[in-house]
């Protein structure tokens, strides 16, 4: 069984827009925002090297590098099998804010089987 590795670790200082900028977006293109909306950044990608890239495809630059894996094996995508976990925290001056783990698994496609 492959052991765990981590894709990629980023902060989300490293974003193009503010979440402010995000947010006027959405109202400006029609979506009424309530309180209590979860508002979603999408990929968040570092400009520190592949360990900043916020995807696999990003950390395989498309499919043409290979990332080595803890088991000695290499990869270039996920595949069917695998497990992904991503998990999110805010620190702060005494204080961290996270929403826990959300994970998948990644299943064949039924109708190429």
């Amino acid at each position: 069984m492959l052991r765990s590795l981590v894709g990629s670790e980023m902060c989300i200082r490293d974003r193009y827009y503010s979440m402010a900028q995000q947010l006027c977006h959405h109202s400006l293109t029609g979506c009424n925002m309530r309180p209590g909306d979860l508002l979603g950044t999408g990929t968040i990608s570092g400009d520190s090297g592949p360990e900043s890239f916020g995807s696999m495809l990003e950390i395989s630059w498309k499919g043409t590098r290979t990332v080595a894996m803890p088991d000695g094996s290499e990869r270039k995508f996920i595949k069917n099998g695998d497990n992904v976990v991503m998990r999110g925290a805010c620190h702060g001056d005494g204080y961290t804010i996270g929403f826990g783990e959300c994970s998948g698994l990644v299943l064949p496609n039924p109708l190429e089987q």
